[in-house]
This record gives structure tokens, C-alpha cells and sequence, in this order.
């Protein structure tokens, strides 16, 4: 008998290597067994039958592997050859698409072609007589002939990624560019040029900036110029559960002072030009109770001349109290309230610890501080009110609340009495036009969010409502409802952006309405008038039991949206075939019926859904240019609703007999679950994820748009984000595929034509042309930055560039403490 010159691996003998043959064949067949059982699953789903196909060949593979049989190659080669026709016809030339399709395949394919495995199957001989390590009976090795079949099916990962850098270039088109008009004064009261007042820099939240030191042309330039840690990292316990932390602030930036907020409620004072800490307050809040930590900024009030501590910063805590803080030195102003502090939760009733915050700044503008709160919301009916409330900003004393479920929202309440629970509630950030003395208010849902069969007629009129109140005296002039009978949690997260817009009749002053469902409203500031289509759109019915839908709800027609299409079976997504493969049986078991799928008994899926298309974050307006900037993201949810018994049997809550009861509130076993006690239902939403915890819809993730407000006309977009700190299981290792991201945090525009961004859970500050939406500058953070930038000019002369990189709890991105500052070096600036 000839004796076998076997190949070898280095290092490995060959009963090991006949052993990893064996191996390999059983874990081949499982797999196959793993396509059958779950492929035909789908098959009885109405699904296709390509992966119940697959299984057989997979199983076939196997068993001749672990025979040692070359028929085992041939048959491999028919099932891969079979997926690439299927998957080619399913999504043609769609990189992203392709990935889940064919790159695990290949891979397996490489592995079986190498000469551990191929070499040992069948006595080593292939069909010419030649041994699978490639030499002839009488000639030397063939090294091509070893590894020709492994680049075959290499050469397949190298087309699919190839492909998808194709798709990411070619997917968005970017046509047209942006067009300088006319200036636009300054609002009135002007913020001076170099600073940021607001959130949004002004009241009138567009986040655009007139300063131009940096440039399209010298952006590359940037480098950091200081950073600031704060020291303020979650506790053990505050990371679990799905409980989040964040660091979401934007700092504002007034005169000499840079100031911020922590996700614990501790407000720091930089210098702005070396980011040197002049001073800190810490509230020392309780926040065992919370769920959701995070501070998106702070506000600042300069009282009458004459008046002690007349600078100040104003913010709240994390148990619900309000606090004036002297700018220069960080101690609380005694002359305010009392000893500095105001009770947020005066005639609220019972409140829970953990139940009322504020996340976002207040609103201070014509001597008013005016804000809303309560965000732990899907828990109970009756929960603390919705009451919207303005201060005296000088002493502190109340000036009006508004609460929408008095017949007279602005009536002063008689002793005793308490506003009405559970109504609609403003939690985001506000905007104002200072000039007709209106303050913009973004609601939220009447509480609970996805059963609403018990609301009362003042909810189902203000739930997701924008709502315009008089700064000086409370009282509505207008509002204007997004949508109908929310059962989504679709509200409102943010206030509109302002903006002075030409029309066929001149000059109107405008408003733009982002929404999560990607729509934006383009309404008459002074009325809530619509200035360009809205249309009611006929949606899906037959929600849970005891509720009634609306049979519409309005989108803006005269706007173009970014609201995703509808999904469909090809859709779906995953990092192998096999969380495809489950992602697809989702699909065909969950209820969904496009945008607007109600919640079903049996579970649904919801996309857009909670966090949005454009969340928190808002929209920027350049108003030099008449463009609107906005970073999407896209994020299907699975809602799980059942029966409350159900859900106390699961362990998901427990039993309680309601707010009269004197039962303390029992929380429930995780963040994503709604116990909506006082319903007949419960709710467990989670994102959409795959085995391996990838999403179960294909890329793009996340985006960025330009929308021109004159045409009306999406200018560019693009995806924005790698997937460089997006693996499996939230590891943040990664390739950097330009797939678009998930992302939180909001963008800045300047006057010369640039967009600042963070946001993406890849961990990069990115700079954009905002004309063509060409990438200019990126710079590494040294951990997630899910905040809005800002930008203002020091006293040295030099421009700066901040933004807050601590992490996100929710996106799983790196968590972090640092404030960072970029800006030009000296040789670098140009004025």
C-alpha cells in the first residue's frame, strides 16, 4: 500500500488533525439540524424555504465530512452555489444585504477547503488522482492546487464587503448643494456671537453658531486644545437591569464661564479657554430610586442690577428640586426659594422616590423659569402630574402652572387640592421666541403609554400635542397634536427649532417640529397654523382589548420625511445566517402592519418606535442658508403586551393595589418593563436584536440629512457611523464598515458651512461640509459621545469646539466622564 504524505498543520499531528475532521463534520450536521428545524419553522410561517434547503445540504456535508469523504466538497460547493443564487435574487448586489447571507457561508467554506480538512477526506485523493494537498501521484506539492477552492470562497467575503462600501456610496444620492442667502438678524435678547446661552445656543433652538474662524477649508486643522474629567462614573447597581447611565449634556457657555452638568446633578464651572475647574456643586441626591440618570444641561439667569448673586445657574436634581446657583462661585443663592432650593413636587401628591425628574434645562427667558418633568413614565395610571410650571427667576416664588385637566389650566389651586395626575408631560427641552413672549412646549403621553382605553378627553387632546404658552401669564394660545390616541410613546422629546421663512406673502415667523416618527411640522409660530401640507394617513387598527384607535394620523406632506419604509421579509438582518434565520421567524410571528402597528396581545413590532427616527436631539436650522440639519436613527422595538396576571406570574412585577393603597410602589424586574398598573395590560419593549445581538433589520442605521426649507427638498444625506464599536454581545471591537449607526446627541451648525456631530455609537467627533455633506474631520473620543456639541470663542481669540464623551446606558457605548475641547492650533486660524 502507498503511504500518505499528508499535509500538515504545523504543530498538529495527524490524529489530531483526523480528529478535527471528525469534529468539524458533527458540528457541520448540528448546524445543518439547527436550519431544518428552525427553516421549517419559518416554512409554516408562510417563509421561504431556502434554509430548510440549506439544512439538508448542511447535514450531507457533515456526514460525508465525518466519513472522510471528497464527495463532502462537491456537496458543499452545491449548497453554497445554491445560497448565492438565492441570496442574489432576494437583494441583488446590496453589500449589507449580502453579509448575513453569504460571509459565515464562505467562511465555512475556506475552513472546509484548507488542507486539514479537504487533505483527509477520502484517502486524500480527489478526483484526478491528485491528494487534496495538491501534488500529482508522482510530482511535487502544488501549493495553488492547496489553496485554490479557500480563495474561491475568500474571494466572496472580499465582493460582499467590497459590495457593501458600493452600497454606502452609491445608496444616498448628493445632489444640490447649499445656497448662502440674505443674514438673518440676531433674536432679540441677542446672545452675544462667541457664546451659547441655550441649549440650542438661543432660545430659539436651532444650534447654529455665526462663528466662522473654523472653516471648510482649515477644519482638518483642529486638534485638542484641553480635557476636563469630572469624576462622575456610575455606581455598580446603576448599569444593571437596564437601568441607564448618561452623559448627554450640552455645556453653555456665558462670558467667562463654561458650565455643565453631570449625570448625578453635579454642576461644574471651566475656564473656557484651559478647562480648569473653578468650582463644583454637588446636590447629594438620593438616586438609589432612579432608573435613568442624565443631565442635558443647565440654564443660566442674570437678575436685575443690584440684586446679590445676580448671575446665576439654574438646575434641578435628581429628586425633584430646583436650584439657583451662584455663577461665580457655585454656592446655591439665598434669596432664592429657600436657601437656593425649590420643591418640585409641591402639590403633586404622592410621589414616589424615583418617579419625578427633569433631564433637560429649564426654560429661563423674560424673567421666567419655566420647565415641566416626570420622565419614569409607563408605569401606573395617575401618576404625577404633567403640570407645566414657571418661577419667579429672581425669587424663586411660583408664577403660573399650567395643568391641562383643570377646566381653567392657570386657576390657582384652592388649600389642599393637587394638580391633576397623570396627564401629558413636558420633559424635553423648550424653546421661545422671545419677541411674542410664547414658550414652546413638546408634550408627552398621558401615562400609561401602550394601552389607552381609559384616557380622558383633556389627555386624548394634548398627548403629543406642541403646545404655545404665554411666558408672562401661562395661558395656551395654541397647539398643535402629532399624533392621535398615542399608544406608541411617541411623544414629543424636544421643542421646535425657529425660523423666519419666505413665502409667496413675505416673511413668516416659522417653527420645525421634529417628531420620532421622522415627520417634520412646519407651523406659523404665532398661530400653529400649518405653512406646508399635512394630510391624515389612514393606519392600521384593532389594538388591545377595551381600546380604540384613532383611524388616522397626520403626516407632513409638504415636507420631506425620514421615517424608514415599511419593512418586509428580505429586510431582515443578522451577524450569521442563523440570527437571520430567527429574526425572519420574528417577522412572520409578530403582528406588524407598517408605520403605526398598535400594540397586540401576542406581541407586535414597532418601528419607528419609542427613541424615534430624531429623538431628543432635535433638529438644527442654519439660518443663513435655509437648511434644516438632522441626524436619524433606526431602531425597531418588539412590544410584548399580556395580561397583568401573566406578567406577575413571569416574575416581570408584582401585585399592587394602586396609589391609595399605602403599598410602597414596587418597581418592576427591568427597565423594559412597563407594568402599566391600573390597565388590564402590561408591556415588556425591548430593541430588536438577533441572537448575537445584532439589529434585525438590514443597514443603514443611522444617517445624516440636509433638507433645504426654500424647495422643500432633501439636499444630501449619507450614513453616519461605522460599526468600529459595534460587535456582538455590546463588545466594542469591531470592523469599520460604513454601514450607519445607531445614534443620540444632536448636531451644531457655524456660519461658515460646517456641521459638528457626535452622537454615532462609533465614539468619533465628525466635521461636515454642510453644502455636499462631504466628511472633512474626524477625531477618536475616548469614549461614546451621545450629546449635542456647541462651539463659542474664547478670550484668547481661538474658536472651540466641545463635547461631552461619557457613554450612553442604552446604546451601550463606551461610559466615560471626560468633557473635550478641539480647536485650531495659531498657525492654524485664519481670523
Amino acid at each position: 500500500m502507498q503511504e500518505l504524505n499528508l499535509p500538515q498543520k504545523e504543530g498538529i499531528s495527524d490524529e489530531t488533525a483526523i480528529a478535527q475532521t471528525g469534529v468539524t463534520g458533527v458540528l457541520v450536521i448540528l448546524l445543518g439540524l439547527v436550519f431544518i428545524g428552525l427553516g421549517g419553522w419559518l416554512i409554516l410561517l408562510g417563509g421561504v424555504w431556502y434554509y430548510a434547503i440549506a439544512g439538508i445540504g448542511l447535514v450531507a456535508t457533515g456526514a460525508l465530512v465525518a466519513a472522510r469523504r471528497r464527495e463532502a466538497l462537491w456537496i458543499y460547493g452545491l449548497t453554497f452555489a445554491t445560497t448565492l443564487v438565492w441570496a442574489l435574487t432576494e437583494v441583488g448586489l446590496d453589500g449589507w444585504q449580502l453579509v448575513p447571507r453569504l460571509i459565515a457561508p464562505a467562511v465555512l467554506g475556506i475552513w472546509l477547503s484548507l488542507p486539514w480538512i479537504a487533505g483527509r477526506l477520502d484517502g486524500g485523493r480527489d478526483l484526478g488522482g491528485r491528494d487534496m494537498g495538491g501534488r500529482d501521484k508522482e510530482g511535487p506539492p502544488r501549493p495553488i492546487g492547496r489553496w485554490a477552492s479557500a480563495a474561491g470562497y475568500a474571494l466572496v467575503v472580499v465582493l460582499v464587503v467590497a459590495a457593501g462600501y458600493r452600497v454606502t456610496a452609491t445608496r444616498y444620492l448628493q445632489a444640490g448643494e447649499a445656497e448662502t442667502v440674505a443674514p438673518v438678524p440676531e433674536p432679540a435678547p441677542a446672545v452675544a456671537a462667541g457664546d451659547w446661552r441655550y441649549y440650542g445656543r438661543t432660545a430659539e433652538g436651532r444650534r447654529f453658531s455665526p462663528l466662522d474662524q473654523i472653516t471648510p477649508e482649515n477644519v482638518a486643522g483642529l486638534e485638542p486644545a484641553w480635557q476636563f474629567r469630572s469624576g462622575d462614573l456610575p455606581k455598580a447597581f446603576e448599569t444593571r437591569n437596564g437601568r441607564e447611565f448618561n452623559f448627554e449634556a450640552t455645556p453653555i457657555k456665558v462670558g467667562d464661564g463654561l458650565y455643565f452638568c453631570t449625570p448625578h446633578r453635579q454642576v461644574i464651572a471651566l475656564d473656557p479657554e484651559t478647562g480648569q475647574e473653578r468650582w463644583r456643586f454637588d446636590p447629594e441626591a438620593d438616586t438609589s430610586a432612579n432608573e435613568y440618570l442624565a443631565c442635558r444641561g443647565v440654564a443660566y439667569y442674570e437678575a436685575p442690577a443690584g440684586t446679590p448673586c445676580r448671575r446665576r445657574i439654574v438646575t434641578t436634581t435628581a429628586d425633584a428640586r430646583m436650584v439657583a446657583l451662584d455663577a461665580e462661585t457655585g454656592r446655591p443663592c439665598a434669596g432664592f426659594g429657600e436657601g437656593g432650593f425649590v420643591s418640585l413636587t409641591d402639590r403633586l401628591g404622592e410621589v414616589p422616590p424615583g418617579f419625578h425628574f427633569i433631564t433637560s434645562q429649564p426654560m429661563v427667558l423674560r424673567d421666567r423659569i419655566v420647565l415641566g418633568g416626570w420622565v419614569y413614565d409607563n408605569q401606573a395610571q395617575g401618576e404625577p402630574s404633567g403640570v407645566i410650571r414657571a418661577y419667579d427667576a429672581t425669587t424663586g416664588a411660583p408664577a403660573w402652572a399650567w395643568d391641562l385637566g383643570r377646566p381653567d389650566p392657570t386657576a390657582p389651586l384652592e388649600p389642599g387640592e393637587s394638580f391633576t395626575r397623570g396627564t401629558p408631560n413636558g420633559w424635553g427641552s423648550y424653546t421661545a421666541d422671545a419677541r411674542l413672549g410664547l414658550v414652546y412646549v413638546p408634550l408627552g403621553n398621558a401615562t400609561p403609554d401602550y394601552w389607552g382605553g381609559e384616557r380622558r378627553p383633556f389627555d386624548e387632546t394634548y398627548s403629543s400635542a406642541l403646545v404655545a404658552l404665554d411666558i408672562e401669564t401661562g395661558k395656551e394660545r395654541w397647539h398643535f397634536q402629532t399624533v392621535h390616541h398615542d399608544v406608541w410613546d411617541f411623544d414629543l422629546p424636544i421643542g421646535p427649532s425657529l425660523v423666519d421663512l419666505p413665502t409667496a406673502n413675505g416673511t413668516v415667523p416659522a417653527l420645525i417640529q421634529s417628531t420620532k416618527m421622522g415627520e417634520f411640522f412646519v407651523l406659523d409660530r404665532r398661530t400653529g397654523e400649518p405653512l406646508t401640507g399635512v394630510e391624515e394617513m389612514p393606519v392600521p387598527g384593532d389594538g388591545l382589548p377595551g381600546d380604540t384607535l384613532s383611524a388616522t394620523q397626520p403626516v407632513s406632506s409638504g415636507m420631506p420625511s425620514l421615517a424608514p419604509p415599511d419593512l418586509k421579509a428580505i429586510d431582515m438582518w443578522g451577524a450569521t445566517p442563523i440570527d437571520q434565520l430567527l429574526c425572519r421567524i420574528d417577522f412572520r410571528r409578530l403582528r406588524y402592519d407598517g408605520r403605526f402597528t398598535p400594540p397586540t396581545l401576542g406581541g407586535d413590532i414597532s418601528y419607528p418606535a419609542f427613541d424615534g427616527v430624531v429623538d431628543w436631539q432635535g433638529a438644527t436650522i442654519d439660518p443663513i442658508r435655509q437648511v434644516l440639519i438632522a441626524n436619524a436613527s433606526y431602531i425597531p422595538f418588539t412590544v410584548r403586551p399580556m395580561p397583568q396576571d401573566q406578567a406577575i406570574a413571569e416574575g416581570l412585577m408584582e401585585p399592587w393595589a394602586g396609589w391609595d393603597s399605602g403599598q410602597p410602589y414596587p418597581k418592576p424586574a427591568a427597565f423594559a418593563v412597563g407594568p402599566q398598573y391600573g390597565t388590564p395590560y402590561a408591556a415588556v419593549v425591548k430593541p430588536w436584536l438577533g441572537l448575537f445581538q445584532a439589529p434585525c433589520h438590514a443597514p443603514p442605521w443611522g444617517k445624516l440629512v440636509a433638507i433645504d426649507l426654500r424647495s422643500r427638498q432633501i439636499l444630501w444625506q449619507r450614513p453616519l457611523g461605522t460599526t468600529r464599536d459595534t460587535g456582538p454581545f455590546g463588545t466594542h471591537v469591531n470592523l469599520p464598515l460604513p454601514t450607519g449607526v445607531f445614534n443620540i446627541g444632536g448636531n451644531t451648525a457655524t456660519a461658515s458651512g460646517l456641521i459638528f456631530i457626535g452622537a454615532t455609537t462609533d465614539q468619533y467627533l465628525r466635521a461636515f461640509d454642510e453644502r455636499t455633506g462631504e466628511k472633512l474631520w474626524e477625531a477618536r473620543l475616548p469614549a461614546g459621545g451621545q450629546a449635542t456639541p456647541m462651539t463659542y470663542m474664547g478670550d484668547d481669540g481661538r474658536q472651540y469646539v466641545v463635547i461631552a464623551a461619557g457613554g450612553h446606558g442604552g446604546l451601550r457605548t463606551r461610559l466615560g466622564d471626560y468633557l473635550v475641547a478641539y480647536a485650531l492650533p495659531d498657525a492654524g486660524r485664519s481670523g
